[in-house]
């Protein structure tokens, strides 16, 4: 018999997800901020008011929301779901959100016997359309084993990476690659633009060879129309670099290229670029390479 599942956050990421779901047959509780996206989302499940009822209703909750201080609200603030005090109750977070919070509420939900997951995930706004993400998951290995069927309706890989807070480590880890990969196609983008190859050829020969990566398979459309229409959000992805900096300062390690591109992506969130694609990082390094052309005299 499948689990009654909860879903708290409904974006662009969280949608999707919820409507797999409903697609493979899980009975539905819905909730959101903005009660017309869980309207909207319902197909036949049930929209409530708070979080709190969610957990009333359901065995396994799932949470998708922007960042650390909304999962502490939503999942131990006033009508969170552990007010709901369901001893049997699953709540698996799949935001991208801190390490150190992930432990602190798997901590704070055993005082109220509840089980907690840390599952953020990874391929963006196609991916969870498509029910293709790649979930990497902390906690406990038999609350897994019980999430493990949700996750796979809504991911491809799905994967148990350690105890709490480990999923959110992990999701760091990736969101610092992604940031660094979006950067480097940028500069190599700009460059070749600029010494007159086609981009489109650019990208045609850097994924045929050792440079070749998922990022310009996914971003190749948007880096090369300049139409930023975000899946991943620029302020988004400042965030997840804030969260893996705290986390290297927390372990002790260096993170310097991971530094600048924090910074890059505050620039554009200063030039009020914040709502566009991460691939944006393009039209930072073309700014830029204007200004220097500039002083040397270039049109």
């Amino acid at each position: 018999m499948l689990e009654r599942v909860g879903f708290v956050g409904l974006g662009g990421m969280g949608g999707p997800m919820a409507s797999n779901l409903m697609e493979a047959g899980y009975e539905m509780v819905l909730h959101n901020r903005t009660r017309e996206k869980a309207e909207k989302r319902a197909a036949g499940g049930e929209v409530v008011d708070t979080p709190r009822e969610v957990a009333e209703r359901c065995d396994v909750v799932i949470t998708m929301l922007p960042g650390p201080s909304e999962v502490e609200m939503v999942v131990s603030g006033e009508g969170g779901l552990f007010e709901a005090m369901r001893r049997d109750l699953l709540v698996a977070d799949m935001s991208t959100s801190s390490p150190t919070l992930a432990r602190e509420l798997t901590r704070r939900a055993r005082e109220v016997g509840v089980s907690m997951l840390d599952a953020p995930v990874s391929g963006g706004d196609v991916g969870a359309q498509e029910g293709t993400l790649s979930i990497m998951v902390g906690g406990e290995e038999a609350d897994f084993e019980r999430a493990k069927p949700l996750f796979e309706a809504m991911g491809k890989t799905v994967t148990h990476v350690g105890p709490a807070g480990a999923g959110q480590v992990v999701k760091a880890c990736n969101q610092i690659v992604v940031a660094l990969v979006i950067e480097a196609v940028s500069e190599a983008l700009v460059l070749g633009s600029r010494g007159g190859v086609v981009p489109e050829k650019i990208l045609d020969i850097l994924g045929g060879g050792l440079a070749g990566n998922k990022v310009m398979e996914v971003k190749r459309e948007k880096l090369l129309s300049g139409n930023f229409e975000p899946g991943g959000k620029v302020e988004y992805h400042r965030k997840d670099l804030g969260i893996a900096l705290s986390a290297g300062r927390e372990y002790g390690v260096s993170l310097p290229a991971t530094a600048i591109v924090d910074q890059m992506f505050g620039a554009l969130v200063a030039q009020g670029r914040g709502d566009w694609d991460h691939s944006a990082l393009v039209t930072l390094v073309e700014d830029w390479s204007r200004q220097v052309a500039h002083g040397q005299g270039r049109e």
